[in-house]
C-alpha cells in the first residue's frame, strides 16, 4: 500500500454532529470541516469516544465519514475509529472505512474481550495492523479500560511497519516511556498525546502533537502550547494550558465533568457549527455550564475566550 504521509501538530477527536433524532447533521458536518482547516487543524479522528463512535448505528457512521471525507477533500486527514470485539469484526470495520473515504483507521482497546492474557491482546492488535488495508493508529485508553496491554507486548506492536499513529491517552508513564522509545527506533511513528489538561510534559519528552477530543473548540490555544514548548518558552506553555484547561471546565461542567458531551455539542451550537446538542449520552446542561458557555462565546465573560473559539477577529 502506499504511505499516506502523517504528521503531528493538532489533530481533532472530533464530536459528531447529530440531528434531533440522532442521524447525522449534515450541513454540520460541512460546518465542522471547515471550521477545522480554518484552525489549521492536522487531521481528524471521528467516531471516537468524543465522537460517540461506541454509539453510533453503522448506518450513521457510514454517513458521517463519506461526508467529512468529501468535505475535506484532502485538506486535512481522515481517521476513523473501528474497535470491535475481535480482530476479524475490527477488520471488516476497516474494510468500510477504506471503502468510506477514512485514510486512517484507529483501534482501542476492545469493548468485551474474554480470556485477555497479554499474548491474546497483542495477537488481537498485531492481526490487526498486519492486515488492515489502511494504516493503524492506536488509541491506548490505559487503565480507564479494562484490557491494559502490558509494556512488552506494546513495545512488540509498535514494531509493527503498518501501525504509523499513536494517540497515548493512557496517562501512565509507563506507556509513555514504550512509545518514546518506539518513537526513536521508528522515526515514522506518529506519537500525540490525548490528554487535554497535561500536555506540556508530553511535548516536552518528545511527542509530535496532540489528538484532543476538545481540538474542536481548543486548537488555537493547543498550537500555542507547541510553539511555546518547541520555542523553549515553558512560562508561555504552561501560561496557555492554565487558560486552555479553565476554558474546558467552564465547557464541561467543572472539575466533575459533569455536563461534558451536552455541554460541548452547546457550545458547538452557540459556535454556529451544530444544529444540536443531541448526543447519545444524556449528559445534563446545568444552568451553570449553560451560563459559561453563553459568556464565553459572546465575549461577556471579559476573559477573551471569544477569540480563543472563533478566532481573533471575533
Amino acid at each position: 500500500m502506499s504511505p499516506i504521509p502523517i504528521t503531528g501538530g493538532v489533530w481533532s477527536a472530533t464530536p459528531t454532529p447529530l440531528t434531533a433524532d440522532h442521524r447525522i447533521d449534515l450541513p454540520s458536518v460541512r460546518r465542522l470541516v471547515d471550521h477545522h482547516v480554518a484552525m489549521g487543524v492536522t487531521g481528524l479522528m471521528l467516531a471516537g469516544t468524543c465522537g460517540e463512535g461506541p454509539w453510533l448505528p453503522d448506518q450513521e457512521r457510514e454517513t458521517l465519514v463519506r461526508a467529512v471525507a468529501e468535505a475535506a477533500r484532502g485538506r486535512l486527514r481522515v481517521a476513523l475509529q473501528i474497535t470491535d470485539n475481535s480482530a476479524a469484526r475490527t477488520l471488516v470495520n476497516a474494510e468500510r472505512a477504506a471503502a468510506w473515504g477514512a485514510e486512517i483507521v484507529v483501534v482501542a482497546q476492545p469493548f468485551f474481550f474474554l480470556n485477555a492474557t497479554p499474548e491474546r491482546l497483542l495477537g488481537f492488535y498485531r492481526e490487526i495492523a498486519r492486515r488492515s488495508p489502511l494504516p493503524v493508529g492506536f488509541y491506548d485508553r490505559g487503565k480507564n479500560s479494562p484490557y491494559v496491554i502490558g509494556e512488552a507486548q506494546l513495545a512488540e506492536l509498535l514494531e509493527e511497519p503498518n501501525l504509523a499513529m499513536v494517540k497515548d491517552s493512557s496517562m501512565m508513564p509507563t506507556h509513555r516511556d514504550v512509545f518514546l522509545a518506539a518513537r526513536r527506533r521508528r522515526p515514522g511513528l506518529v506519537v500525540l498525546d490525548g490528554d487535554e489538561f497535561d500536555t506540556i510534559s508530553y511535548l516536552e519528552a518528545g511527542y509530535d502533537g496532540l489528538l484532543l477530543g476538545g481540538g474542536i473548540f481548543n486548537a488555537r490555544l493547543a498550537q500555542g502550547i507547541i510553539r511555546a514548548v518547541r520555542s523553549g518558552d515553558l512560562a508561555e506553555a504552561r501560561r496557555l494550558q492554565a487558560r486552555m484547561n479553565d476554558l474546558m471546565y467552564r465547557v464541561y461542567g467543572g472539575p466533575k465533568i459533569e455536563c461534558w458531551m451536552t455541554g460541548l455539542k452547546e457550545l458547538l451550537v452557540r459556535m454556529g457549527l451544530f444544529s444540536t446538542n443531541t448526543n447519545f449520552l444524556d449528559y445534563p446542561l446545568t444552568p451553570a455550564c449553560r451560563k459559561e458557555i453563553t459568556e464565553a462565546v459572546s465575549g461577556a465573560d471579559g476573559l477573551g475566550y471569544r477569540a480563543d473559539l472563533l478566532g481573533p477577529s471575533a
